[in-house]
């Protein structure tokens, strides 16, 4: 079954998570489905500006909990191979040759806010939620990571990381996590208005001003790819670590990790 729901109109191509059921979360199809759809507009010059959205209530919650039940008893290299195809996933948006435009449609927790991170312009309807929760399982948003602190910066990115707490699409503006809210029922004018502004530069320098912001940050490709690989692999370690497996299996059994104290 497909999880993307992709059109293309003008050169602007849209592409939906769709799996509203469980509200567009991330499994094995979605990762791989995404990133081949990403990698075919990167390679087509008919392809003038890309949009990311969700179908539904929320844009990404994040990890499918079917999904997470599996790593959850896989091996510690079987997760490093799974994060890694998550960690090409957010490397191949971030560093696309074309502009892309995060349409933040509702909730975005865990990898939904690395997708907005990744992408040149976030806009988000003002009923939209945020959260880097990993923590709370005894995890790290180590994947995305770096893009979200190139987004929000060191000093919110550690609060955020540590704490897991909530957020709203105000406060994601405050940080820069996201560029615009506008009501829901503007979303869409919010989008287009944007695009209409990306349409009036020329496709190569449009590419190259993206890899000069990138490259005058410290960001490049290489580097990238170095922290992908050992994000990767931290990940699989407090997968298969204490806290880790009874932070997964508290969420999955709908109850209280070992840490929180019942008062």
């Amino acid at each position: 079954m497909a999880t993307l729901a992709i059109s293309r109109q003008d050169g602007v191509l849209r592409i939906a998570l769709d799996r509203p059921q469980v509200h567009n979360a991330f499994d094995d199809a979605l990762i791989a489905e995404l990133t081949a759809a990403l990698d075919d507009a990167d390679r087509d010059a008919g392809v003038r500006a890309v949009v990311l959205t969700g179908n539904g209530a929320s844009f990404s919650a994040g990890a499918d909990l079917h999904w997470m039940r599996g790593m959850a008893k896989a091996t510690e290299g079987e997760n490093r191979a799974d994060s890694e195809r998550l960690a090409r996933l957010m490397r191949t948006l971030n560093f696309l040759s074309k502009p892309t435009v995060a349409r933040v449609n509702g909730a975005a927790y865990g990898g939904g806010v690395g997708l907005v991170a990744c992408c040149d312009i976030a806009i988000a309807a003002d009923n939209a939620r945020f959260g880097l929760t990993e923590v709370k399982l005894g995890l790290v948003p180590a994947v995305i990571s770096p893009y979200v602190i190139a987004a929000i910066g060191l000093r919110q990115a550690r609060r955020l990381f540590l704490t897991g707490e909530l957020f709203d699409a105000a406060a994601a503006a405050r940080i820069d996590l996201v560029h615009e809210v506008v009501a829901p029922e503007h979303l869409d004018a919010a989008v287009d208005g944007a695009l209409a502004l990306l349409a009036k530069g020329a496709p190569h320098a449009q590419d190259e001003a993206k890899r000069l912001a990138l490259r005058t940050a410290g960001i490049d490709r290489e580097r990238a790819e170095r922290l992908d690989r050992e994000n990767a692999a931290l990940i699989a370690r407090l997968r298969v670590g204490a806290e880790g497996q009874a932070g997964l299996g508290a969420f999955l059994d709908k109850q209280s990790p070992p840490w929180i104290k019942e008062s």
